[in-house]
């Protein structure tokens, strides 16, 4: 027995409680279940977890009736394309359970949704699955092991291939072209030489999928160990050119800083490092940010009369450009503002010289961060990729000179969240003025001296207003 086989006979024995009980369910009402996809591919690798993925020849209103009554849980949102899912609760833990029904999928050339059709032997269902690491199955309760496409080879050597040739799997869904560069990037395998010529020939099919799949695909690839590889064979393939067409277009630039890098290497270096510097799991706001913190620089980039090159606003116009891919991949208004916000903040830490940080400079870097504050930390810090040791030194020291400075300040003024000496019923009050642009000028000003100048005795602050206010007068 091989060692994948081993470990997945131990993964097995530790379901097996919960995964007999169903079996032997369908197995008396005539209809069989297998163990499929992820589940077994996991088993084998030795990660499975409490999500448990089978197929059946039962159809899916069938299957409902034989889950209920036996799980804690049903849904049946997914059962428009042949999928029950379930929970079932043990000593062991709650196992969430997908059930879906043998089946294939198919798109027409311009249709966005698969096309279900189900299917009757386990052999038709492998045969139309992604990548044949996931087209095998494990036959429940007697335990066969299934593998018409030898995915227990492709395991060992780790490798991609697809069970049917890759133009009819991509032809049948076309995030699967998408998928090869997730499963890159979470497993750390490699695509076979025709995956890949396959995935370069039918980039343009991706069109076809909606942008909500294909941000979900982007954004596992993005949260999986090894982000960077599944980046590069998106972009040697040619469909980053129809998810981000941002990101390829960076290997057309150069840093200016960073000669022996183009743009795009440095932004897979920075992603890279920023992901060394996560504490709490992955952080898909800070890793979009690291990706995409100068994608501005195509647009102003500058041939300077010194021989030099210039990026600049590229910080600004790269806030522009990341708000309006995440908009057009359908991403949450709340993500897009804060990786948007994350981009046109990563160069404020350079623009205050070797660390001449005023009290006032301080409060405005934490203000203009609010909660994003310890993100652009990461951010930053990571945006060094400099091979000259004694200057990246430099740029730490000084970056950890001003995070000093910043926890001292939060501790004297309780910046988190930084207010004026007067509210706005109070300016309200004391000018005599009602709700109005007015009210929001003054109140502006206002925060204006207290980022300038730090906290406000209430005269103090009275006086200041009513000294800006008869200068409005004049």
């Amino acid at each position: 027995m091989s060692e994948a086989q081993t470990l997945g006979l131990q993964e097995l024995l530790r379901v097996s409680p919960v995964a007999d009980e169903i079996a032997r369910r369908f197995q008396a009402a005539g209809h069989r279940l297998a163990l499929v996809g992820g589940s077994v591919r996991d088993a084998l690798l030795g990660r499975l977890g409490n999500d448990l993925d089978f197929t059946t020849d039962a159809r899916p209103q069938q299957v409902l009736k034989l889950v209920k009554g036996w799980a804690d849980a049903v849904w049946d949102v997914g059962i428009a394309f042949g999928t029950v899912g379930a929970r079932k609760d043990t000593p062991e833990g709650s196992f969430l359970i997908e059930i879906t029904t043998y089946r294939s999928e198919a798109y027409d050339r311009t249709s966005r949704k698969p096309e279900v059709s189900y299917g009757d032997t386990i052999g038709e269902d492998l045969v139309r699955r992604d990548f044949t690491v996931n087209a095998m199955a494990v036959d429940l309760p007697g335990r066969g092991f299934v593998d018409p496409h030898h995915g227990l080879e492709d395991l060992e050597a780790r490798v991609l291939r697809t069970p049917a040739t890759p133009e009819e799997s991509f032809s049948d869904d076309p995030l699967r072209m998408m998928r090869a560069a997730r499963f890159a990037a979470q497993l750390d395998f490699d695509p076979a030489p025709e995956v890949v010529a396959a995935m370069t020939a039918m980039a343009e099919r991706l069109t076809i999928v909606s942008a909500e799949r294909i941000q979900a695909e982007l954004n596992k690839l993005l949260l999986a160990k090894h982000p960077v590889k599944g980046l590069r064979l998106l972009v040697d393939t040619g469909l980053a050119g129809y998810v981000l067409p941002e990101l390829p277009a960076l290997r057309l630039e150069r840093d200016e800083h960073h000669r022996h890098k183009d743009v795009y290497e440095h932004s897979l270096t920075v992603l890279e490092q920023a992901i060394d510097l996560e504490q709490d799991g992955p952080d898909l706001t800070l890793r979009l940010a690291a990706l995409l913190h100068d994608i501005g620089k195509p647009r102003t980039r500058r041939f300077e009369s010194d021989g030099r090159v210039s990026f600049h606003h590229h910080e600004v116009v790269g806030a522009k450009m990341t708000r309006k891919r995440m908009r057009e991949l359908k991403y949450s208004k709340e993500l897009t503002e804060d990786v948007s916000r994350l981009v046109e903040l990563h160069l404020r830490f350079h623009g205050y010289g070797g660390g001449e940080w005023t009290d006032s400079a301080v409060r405005r870097y934490i203000t203009d961060a609010g909660p994003l504050l310890e993100r652009l930390h990461k951010l930053t810090r990571s945006d060094c990729t400099t091979r000259n040791k004694k200057k990246a030194a430099a740029l730490s020291r000084t970056y950890d000179g001003l995070e000093t400075r910043i926890g001292e300040l939060k501790e004297q003024e309780q910046l988190d969240a930084v207010r004026p000496a007067l509210d706005g019923n109070q300016i309200m009050e004391l000018l005599g003025l009602k709700p109005g642009p007015q009210v929001g000028k003054a109140y502006k000003h206002m925060l204006e001296l207290r980022l300038e100048h730090g906290p406000m005795e209430h005269d103090e602050a009275v006086g200041a207003l009513r000294a800006w206010w008869a200068e409005q007068q004049g």
